[in-house]
């Protein structure tokens, strides 16, 4: 029995020493023990224990430690100590511990307490505390927490997944993305996240949060290139901003550092500062320049007032213009003491938007068309063009050019600089009728209140009696006039310098007095509802392309 155990150990022996003299090139998938300073096996062992300057190598992987356990009829090993995995000049992992499994090709590698197992490919380094690295697909991942951060970024997640030869990592439940730029950090809050370290691009496939000082962007399917600061979204993704605004949409593409973004499928764009929303089928914004373009199925809404108004237009384009005022200076006051105040300029914005072809509009107490309308915040007015008509409860105002002043989303004044026309209807067939080269009328909480002409003043009336009826027509002709309304009807009327004019019995009309040569009835085209807005009459597109004379 001893001779056997000697001959044994004397036959351990000499293998140990070939192995030690010579280092074999590596044969394929089998794993090679290289170089060892010390081995030793017991008859009983499956094993043998190497020490010293342990390396294995395994087609292009070499793997060094202090220690091993070394299974030759599996070619496993469990090594211990200044683990160091090693492929080409590019790819190192560190550990404390480490477990081949062969069969398998499944490498298993441990930290000790207050270490972390280090995986380091290039510029990308990955820290956790069990890391399992497959060499059949030569895929690293663990489910321990861990890190990977790379030039640009830092990814931390409960689990996670990394290809060197691809660069691809994906990474599981609580992750979170830190990528710092030159003034700002971005954040990516997500439940999974699929990132490549070449190219710096995310992928979201699951509710998201993307988070920097211009806002957030929350999405389920996405990508984001963290390099170029670009986004791409889908899936009805929303946009945030801090001043309150919001935006959604099929598909966006953002761009952060220049704020310029693109819009495909019902598109919605709200500003709770302003009180306003804009839905589109298509749109263009760039936040630097506050300047956006919308079309296809074109509505805004302002609901500032709680009455909301609802505006349809083929197209809108919107952006800001900057007003340079002179502010005078102001003389020393010797006496008093002021200062001399010298000449200086202060830049007004004036935010501008354009609204055409076909425009209409509703609210309760106003409705009306044009063909283009530009709306400007520095006078909060709407100024409609080609063929505009504007109508309340039953008065209707039309003429060559209308501008409409706003307070408070409320229309409190129109101005025809163009020719004006207005006329409310009495009774069937009868119709108050204003007419002159200039009229301002002036609305409270949508009721005409006064009206003023000026130049080519033509006029019909039918006077109320006393007992609210009207027996007469009054037609006038003037060069000024001033009238006063009251309960929707004429309170006061002044004409001046001079006026013709006579009064006719009903009873005495023929229907070629009944009407100014001007008038004419849009009934057919006024917008009756929210709704409404979005159909553009047949009647409407004949009266847009009718010729401006």
């Amino acid at each position: 029995m001893r001779r056997t155990a000697y001959i044994a150990a004397a036959a351990l022996a000499v293998a140990s020493s070939a192995v030690l003299a010579r280092k074999p090139a590596p044969r394929g998938d089998v794993v090679v023990l290289d170089r060892a300073d010390k081995l030793h096996k017991q008859q009983s062992d499956s094993f043998m224990i190497v020490s010293g300057n342990v390396r294995f190598i395994k087609a292009a992987m070499i793997m060094d430690c202090d220690s091993a356990h070394f299974f030759p009829e599996t070619e496993s090993f469990d090594a211990f100590g200044n683990i160091k995995m090693q492929q080409g000049d590019t790819l190192f992992i560190y550990a404390d511990e480490l477990n081949y499994d062969a069969p398998a090709r499944v490498a298993t590698l441990y930290a000790d307490p207050g270490k972390k197992v280090r995986m380091i490919n290039r510029d990308v380094t990955l820290e956790t505390d069990i890391f399992t690295y497959d060499l059949g697909i030569e895929l690293g991942y663990y489910n321990t927490g861990g890190v990977l951060y790379d030039s640009q970024n830092r990814l931390i997640s409960q689990e996670g997944e990394y290809m060197p030869q691809t660069k691809d990592a994906n990474f599981y439940s609580d992750v979170r993305l830190f990528s710092h730029g030159k003034t700002d950090t971005l954040v990516i809050y997500s439940d999974s996240l699929f990132y490549n370290t070449n190219s710096k691009i995310s992928v979201l496939r699951s509710p998201s949060e993307i988070i920097n000082k211009r806002g957030t962007i929350y999405t389920t399917d996405g990508l984001y290139d963290t390099a170029l600061d670009t986004a791409a979204l889908y899936e009805r993704s929303l946009v945030t901003s801090p001043e309150g605004r919001t935006l959604t949409a099929d598909t966006i593409y953002y761009d952060r550092v220049s704020g310029l973004g693109e819009c495909f499928g019902y598109m919605i764009m709200t500003d709770s500062a302003r009180q306003a929303s804009l839905q589109a089928d298509y749109g263009f914004f760039n936040q630097a320049t506050d300047s956006a373009y919308a079309t296809g199925h074109l509505i805004i809404k302002e609901y500032s007032q709680g009455d909301t108004l609802y505006l349809h237009g083929r197209q809108l384009n919107a952006y800001r213009v900057f007003d340079t005022i002179t502010i005078p200076a102001i003389p020393a006051d010797t006496l008093g003491g002021t200062p001399e105040i010298a000449e200086s300029q202060r830049v007004d914005t004036n935010n501008v938007a354009d609204v055409w072809p076909r425009v209409r509009f509703y609210r309760s107490d106003v409705q009306g068309v044009c063909d283009s309308m530009r709306v400007t915040s520095a006078d909060t007015t709407l100024r409609m063009y080609v063929h505009p008509v504007v109508w309340s409860e039953e008065r209707q105002i039309f003429g060559n050019i209308i501008e409409l002043h706003m307070n408070d989303s409320t229309i409190d004044e129109a101005h025809l600089p163009d020719y004006g026309f207005t006329a409310q209807r009495v009774a069937e067939d009868y119709y108050d009728q204003i007419a002159g080269k200039e009229m301002i009328a002036r609305f409270d909480n949508g009721e005409l209140k006064t009206l003023d002409i000026s130049g080519n003043v033509e006029l019909i009336l039918y006077p109320e009696e006393a007992d609210s009826t009207f027996n007469k027509m009054v037609n006038a002709e003037s060069s000024t006039l001033t009238a006063r309304f009251k309960s929707r009807t004429t309170e006061y009327i002044k004409m001046w310098p001079e006026t013709t004019g006579r009064a006719t019995p009903l009873f005495l009309l023929r229907k070629s007095m009944l009407f100014l040569p001007k008038f004419r009835l849009f009934e057919g085209i006024r917008p009756v509802s929210p709704a409404d807005v979005m159909t553009v009459p047949e009647a409407m597109d004949m009266l847009m392309q009718e010729s401006d004379g």
